[in-house]
């Protein structure tokens, strides 16, 4: 049974189709790349996946429930994880406050359900390698630090799918490997992720499946070998 499935989602706004019959499905504990050129509509489709955008035409479902119409604290309620393309941490709070605010926005049967409070933002702390630094101003950290607390506080939330763009945005290469860690471990623990990506090793590294779009649809998908050999990707980024 798939996790989530796309039939047809198209949107048009201004008059300009920005999405057009994208189609696909995501089973569980599947982690799959969503690649493309600039503009290839992206960033939109995770805003539909999280509830920001509605589709002008097609259905979204999740766990086989209708969700097109959800709003998004209802579908972050249902399991979904965003990690936004542009920090979204609090830069005036201390490394633990960040990850106890997050935690603590949960519903209170998924706070019980994750455990001891303090055990659980030193155990985010220390899967980003961030614990030493835990008293310190989250703004006090580099760019890929703050990428590392982003994705770790979003990662031990409880939820099921999660949604990562451009998660090794501004990291450096030590750090990519770091953020590949905590994937794997999502995997292992058999959480299902996109993630949009420009890294294309990267994503070869992790993904089990690699999605194309191109001007809003669908041009390509496969295992991330099938994908990075074939003639139709190399023609949409390199002409």
């Amino acid at each position: 049974m798939s996790l989530l499935s796309l039939f047809s989602v198209s949107l048009t706004l201004n008059n300009h189709t920005i999405l057009n019959d994208v189609s696909f499905d995501v089973a569980q504990g599947e982690v799959i790349g969503l690649i493309g050129p600039n503009g290839s509509g992206k960033t939109t489709l995770f805003n539909l996946l999280s509830g920001f955008l509605k589709p002008t035409s097609g259905s979204i479902l999740f766990k086989d429930e209708n969700i097109t119409n959800v709003i998004p604290s209802k579908r972050a309620r249902l399991g979904f994880g965003r990690v936004f393309q542009h920090f979204g941490i609090f830069r005036d709070m201390t490394l633990e406050e960040n990850v106890r605010v997050a935690l603590e926005a949960l519903p209170r049967d998924k706070r019980k359900e994750l455990g001891n409070m303090d055990e659980l933002v030193d155990a985010t702390l220390d899967m980003a390698l961030l614990k030493p630094y835990a008293k310190k101003k989250a703004g006090s950290l580099s760019g890929g630090q703050m990428r590392l607390l982003e994705i770790a506080r979003t990662l031990t939330s409880g939820k099921e799918l999660f949604l990562l763009d451009e998660p090794t945005a501004g990291v450096s290469p030590k750090m990519t490997h770091q953020v590949a860690d905590m994937i794997s471990k999502l995997k292992q623990q058999g959480k299902t992720v996109l993630i949009i990506e420009h890294d294309l090793p990267f994503i070869a590294q992790i993904c089990d499946r690699v999605i194309v779009l191109d001007v809003g649809k669908v041009v390509l998908s496969g295992n991330p070998t099938e994908v990075r050999d074939s003639e139709e990707l190399k023609e949409i980024y390199f002409g």
